[in-house]
């Protein structure tokens, strides 16, 4: 059985009818591509373009020939060629990504609210290498540097300190060179990136149904250079999309296939990976939320009927709160928001550590959201259903009455449960004794710890120099 069948939002009918609207949609309605370049590679490979409204419409067949060229299977790595990240996840799971473009802070030591700094980023890198839950660091937008190129100096800094996979977001249409030359050169190579695709990039839509030049840039350049695309849709419910479920979910997936199709346009095979990020409009303020109830099925649907329809890698908010704090409102969000998207069969579950409607990132929550992956992992897992595991020779054996502890079976077995790191099993006279810390308190001082012991990555002295001169050279030019 499929992970995404243990919860379905839709019938077989549903799926084809919304798959047939998401076609009629380009094809009639189509989308508008601010990119000069674009229109023309467009339009000679076959759609159909209005050059003067910048109008693009996908016909049903043009369509299906792109989506036919995607990848169903693609593997990101960390540097050295290590920490694969391999999709679909062998055991039928899911990968996780940390929260990316907070610009504020929860500092680790005074718990204050504030902007993020150069150090934060290289703090948060670290923590992140070090979670074994984590698979792919993405960076936050430090305050302290020139303020025309944040995104090149954090992605210099999460080089640095990381080995897992780095997810990129570019901040400008001029700052797409510098990044991918950093990603070039910490991974020793235009043709060692493409073999070993140690960082992908995000270009998304403006919704509804338009492409800014910039996003369409990310495209070329990088279906270009070989990196992966996560194709990012960021539908507002209520706002800048439909406010039904349905209708936002319908909306979001055609601008992800816009995506693809000019990405595959570029450079047949290029590897998408399909990224509805949908938020909900609360109607009493106009605030967005990513954690609602509404924002919380729409991705689950969104996620669902991507895979379902057209079989492509998927990847969305997979945790996280609109609360500002890590209090009880977070921790039941993200819980209820990791189990939901787990089971619907998400590839990459993004967002941890954020608060506040992403635009807020504490270690601690980091902390915390690693270990409710963990969690959620495991209770999405697939059981193994043999003698062994069905204990059959004990339950043969122990007489009535008896016990299983003593057994060689629970002997064999009693190390297979998923072990704490934060959160607490200890009664409350020992509780008591340990100074009645709760759940923040006790992952504050792992966080601590981790830190204390970690150091910067093995990149070589010249690797380093390299992507400095980068950095500087971007500063000078766009600053």
């Amino acid at each position: 059985m499929m992970l995404s069948s243990r919860v379905a939002f839709f019938s077989q009918d549903q799926l084809e009818l919304m798959k047939a609207r998401v076609f009629e949609l380009l094809e009639h309605r189509g989308v508008k591509m601010d990119h000069p370049e674009v229109l023309k590679l467009m339009d000679k490979a076959g759609a159909t373009v209005d050059f003067d409204s910048k109008i693009v419409r996908l016909a049903k067949d043009f369509l299906e020939e792109q989506i036919s060229q995607a990848p169903t299977k693609i593997t990101l790595t960390g540097r050295n060629g290590e920490n694969h990240v391999k999709i679909p996840r062998d055991d039928g799971t899911f990968y996780t990504r940390t929260n990316t473009g907070a610009q504020s802070w929860i500092d680790l030591e005074s718990g204050k609210y504030r902007r993020i700094t150069a150090s934060d980023v290289t703090d948060w890198a670290r923590l992140a290498d070090r979670l074994e839950e984590i698979s792919i660091c993405a960076f936050p937008v430090p305050s302290d540097v020139p303020t025309a190129t944040p995104d090149v100096h954090a992605l210099n800094l999460m080089l640095q300190n990381v080995e897992k996979h780095v997810w990129v977001q570019p901040y400008t249409r001029e700052s797409v060179d510098y990044l991918i030359n950093l990603a070039i050169a910490a991974a020793g190579g235009e043709q060692a990136l493409r073999v070993s695709p140690l960082a992908s990039f995000i270009t998304c839509s403006l919704t509804p149904l338009e492409f800014k030049c910039m996003d369409l840039d990310i495209i070329l350049k990088c279906a270009r250079s070989g990196i992966p695309l996560h194709a990012c849709s960021l539908p507002g419910a209520g706002a800048t999309a439909p406010i039904s479920v349905p209708g936002v979910v319908l909306l979001s997936a055609a601008e992800i296939l816009a995506m693809l199709a000019v990405a595959q346009v570029v450079q047949p095979g290029s590897p998408i990976i399909a990224t509805p990020l949908i938020f909900s409009t609360d109607m009493m303020t106009g605030r967005s939320l990513q954690s609602s109830v509404e924002s919380m099925q729409a991705a689950a649907l969104a996620v669902q009927f991507i895979k379902a329809a057209f079989e492509l890698p998927t990847h969305t908010y997979g945790i996280g709160s609109d609360s500002p704090l890590s209090d009880g409102q977070c921790m039941s969000e993200g819980a209820l928001r990791s189990m939901l998207i787990g089971l619907s069969g998400a590839d990459i579950l993004g967002a941890a550590g954020q608060l506040e409607v992403a635009t807020t990132i504490s270690p601690v929550q980091l902390a915390v959201d690693n270990e409710v992956f963990g969690m959620v992992r495991r209770m999405i897992s697939n059981l193994t259903f043999d003698d062994d595991s069905l204990a059959w020779a004990d339950l043969l054996t122990v007489e009535p009455g008896g016990n299983f502890l003593t057994g060689d079976h629970t002997l064999r077995h009693c190390r297979d449960g998923l072990m704490p790191t934060n959160f607490t099993r200890m009664t409350r006279e020992d509780w008591n004794k340990e100074g009645q810390n709760d759940l923040v308190a006790r992952a504050t001082e792992y966080c601590k710890d981790l830190l204390e012991k970690a150091a910067p990555t093995n990149l070589p002295k010249h690797v380093v120099r390299e992507m400095d001169t980068i950095v500087e050279r971007a500063d000078k030019q766009l600053g």
